[in-house]
């Protein structure tokens, strides 16, 4: 009988393990961007506003749904998170991409600079609402870039940037080449780059155009990952992300 309790107990500890790592949100949110949009957000809120918040935004095609694993760990790590449907997205992780649905029915342009004025959205409701501390944008390919952007345009929304796998993405939309680095090069918060080792080269001149003094990054040793999906526990490497970013967050 003692035994069979134990197991019991062994197994509701693994199944509520489980469930903190993939990642349960507590609840959904809606604000507006600037142009009307109904924007979706989740919210990982694990500590009191004073602790720093890093607002999460998605790579092209996907939804804050990419967090899912993610935003959990980061709580355990102290931080307080907010994952973020852009309106240049789709699916991932069987999480719809509802900031893109309403784009969509609203007849609004979808392409990835579209999303800029989300991203401010977010920060700015996220900044009312939930930010007493430092604000941290993390984002994952396009949205890296963007927040990037961000950050150089409109220092004083932004305290730090994580990038994942940044580049120029936008000149197919009309944008110039140096869309983002003529944005970089007013950067001094805390920057932190990486990406699959393959990509570098896509990001190396923003990188070098930062003028920040606290500016990082991180190259793995393996072939590495495309966006955020790095930090996915499902990748061997992953672990040595997540052990640099940790060493970037320390310093900030």
């Amino acid at each position: 009988m003692i035994k069979l309790c134990l197991s019991l107990i062994v197994c509701l500890q693994l199944v509520l393990n489980y469930h903190q790592v993939i990642g349960h949100p507590q609840e959904s949110i809606h604000f507006k961007s600037a142009d009307g949009v109904d924007i979706t957000a989740d919210l990982y809120i694990a500590h009191e506003k004073t602790a720093p918040l890093i607002i999460l935004f998605h790579q092209a095609g996907w939804s804050r749904g990419e967090y899912l694993e993610v935003a959990p760990r980061f709580n355990e790590m102290g931080f307080n998170c907010i994952a973020v449907d852009l309106r240049s997205g789709g699916s991932i992780n069987d999480v719809q991409n509802a900031t893109n649905q309403n784009a969509l029915k609203e007849l609004k342009a979808t392409q990835y600079a579209d999303a800029y004025k989300d991203m401010v959205a977010a920060i700015d409701y996220a900044k009312t609402n939930y930010g007493r501390g430092k604000i941290i944008a993390l984002g994952s390919s396009y949205s890296s870039a963007l927040a990037l952007k961000l950050a150089g345009d409109m220092p004083e929304k932004v305290d730090a940037v994580i990038a994942f796998s940044p580049a120029e993405y936008f000149t197919a939309q009309g944008k110039p080449r140096d869309y983002i680095t003529s944005s970089a090069v007013k950067i001094m918060q805390p920057v932190f780059i990486t990406s699959a080792k393959s990509e570098k080269n896509n990001w190396w001149g923003i990188y070098v155009a930062i003028p920040s003094e606290k500016k990082q990054f991180f190259m793995p040793e393996t072939t590495g990952n495309h966006g955020a999906k790095a930090l996915w526990s499902k990748y061997k490497d992953s672990k040595d992300y997540w052990s640099a970013v940790k060493t970037f967050l320390d310093t900030i």
